[in-house]
Formats: structure tokens, sequence, C-alpha cells
């Protein structure tokens, strides 16, 4: 995509999202998961794009007490092009009691009927979630009109420079076959591939050693 003209990429940096900007790195996370398979297929059409902000706002709350768990590029006044969410070894799941109190939450995303089908998209991936210790990447995306431009990569080399200096692999889950490339170009190679349960989407889960 070509560049967008009001958002000038040089001199942006790599941080730690600050808790103020919980709502931005949601918004653009929403954006950026617009035409994401699995979204589309999880999340009801009606309200969709603040629906999965309103995911993404809770998936904060969950990762954020875990040390460098929200990162984000952003430029020197403070706009932000991409965002990732990360968690350590050993902390990629949420308690029985985080999940129970964010069930009213997560029915506002998925809508009351949509919550059994949550439900069972969750169940299968835990059942394929390698055991392994390692960083899982549940989520990162780019501001619309900056993919391409090197803006996510530089994001999540960061922490990859991290694993690779502790030694430690890193996991994820495509959600979508055309973003595998840019995984690969990482180091991540695909390890199975996993059919959501209901006749939903594809999922590509991706290691990194």
């Amino acid at each position: 995509m070509s560049r967008h003209p009001s958002v000038p990429l040089a001199g942006y940096g790599i941080r730690f999202a600050r808790p103020t900007e919980s709502g931005a790195v949601a918004a653009l996370l929403a954006r950026a998961f617009a035409e994401d398979p699995v979204m589309a297929w999880m999340v009801p059409a009606a309200d969709r794009e603040g629906r999965t902000a309103r995911y993404f706002r809770l998936a904060q709350r969950q990762q954020r007490p875990r040390a460098g768990a929200v990162r984000v590029a952003a430029t020197s006044d403070g706009r932000l092009l991409a965002a990732a969410l990360w968690s350590g070894p050993g902390c990629w799941k949420t308690s029985a009691v985080q999940e129970l109190a964010a069930l009213p939450q997560y029915a506002r995303v998925f809508g009351v009927r949509g919550m059994p089908r949550a439900g069972e998209v969750q169940n299968t991936l835990h059942e394929a979630h390698p055991d392994t210790p390692h960083w899982y990447l549940p989520a990162v995306g780019t501001e619309r009109g900056l993919q391409g431009l090197g803006v996510g990569s530089a994001l999540l080399r960061q922490q990859l420079a991290e694993c690779d200096r502790l030694g430690r692999p890193a996991y994820l889950e495509s959600s979508n076959i055309t973003n595998i490339p840019f995984y690969e170009r990482l180091g991540f190679h695909v390890t199975a591939e996993v059919r959501l349960p209901g006749g939903g989407p594809t999922v590509w889960p991706m290691w990194r050693g």
C-alpha cells in the first residue's frame, strides 16, 4: 500500500504502551483486524469495529499486568502506527477467575448467542497451544495504509531479539493465510492447520525456535 501522507514514518520509535493509550491501541487493532477472517466469523456484523475495539480493550487489561505486554510503534508526537500484545513464558493463559469476571464484557463483544462459539474457539486454540515455555503473540496490527512499510516488523523484531538473547522461542496463531509470509520472514514456521469448530475458518499455529 502507499504511504499515508499525514503520517511521517521517519523518527518513530518502539516503546511500551501507556495506560492512557489503551483506547487508541484498541481502536488501531480493531481497524487492523477489520478484514480478519476469524473476527469476521465470530463478531456480529452490527458495530463490528466497535465490538472488536471492546475486545482489544479487554485483551489489554488481561495482558497489562505482565511485563512488556503491550508495545507500540509511535511517532514522537504520540501517533500510534502499530501495536502488539505479548505474553511471557507461562503467562499466556488467563485464570478462571479473570475469565469469569470478564464474561459480561465478552458478551458485549460476541453477543449472548455468540458466546458458545467464542468459548469453543478458545478451547480449540488452547488445546493446540504448545506446552514448551515461550513468548506468545496473541495480536499485532499496523494502522491502515502503513502495511508493508516495515513498521509492524520493526515492532516485533524488538521482542524477538530479546527472545534470541534469552534463548526463548515464540508462538502465534495466524488467522489470515496472507500474513503467513510476513511471519515467515521473521523466523516463524507453520506447525499445523487448525479448523475452528462449527464450520469456522482455518488458523495456522506458527513457532519460532
